[in-house]
């Protein structure tokens, strides 16, 4: 998110693979460098986290406040079937940094 960009704001990721080929590592990183996502990235592989976080869906985005409160959260590609939630995101990101 360049908008963000030298913001007090980290960026991560958690990659919890359903298949085979999504499992290994040198895949995600191939992928990464294509989309140009340049944010750390755990591996999942043995779901420990997707279990911990009692994830249902790929993918999921949380924002945690300063404080490492789950402020909030949506289930699902952000603008799927133009839900809009992209643009809701980045308003609650912004909102998150005025705090």
């Amino acid at each position: 998110m360049k908008e963000f960009k030298g913001a007090e704001f980290q960026m991560i990721g958690i990659h919890t693979p359903e298949t085979a080929q999504e499992r290994v590592v040198n895949n995600l990183e191939s992928a990464m460098k294509e989309a140009g996502l340049s944010f750390p990235i755990l591996v999942d592989n043995a779901r420990q986290h997707w279990n911990a976080w009692g994830n249902t869906m790929w993918p999921t985005v949380y924002l945690i406040d300063k404080e490492g409160y789950v402020r909030s959260w949506w289930m699902g590609e952000l603008d799927w079937e133009d839900a809009g939630m992209q643009k809701v995101m980045q308003s609650r990101i912004r909102a998150l940094l005025m705090e």
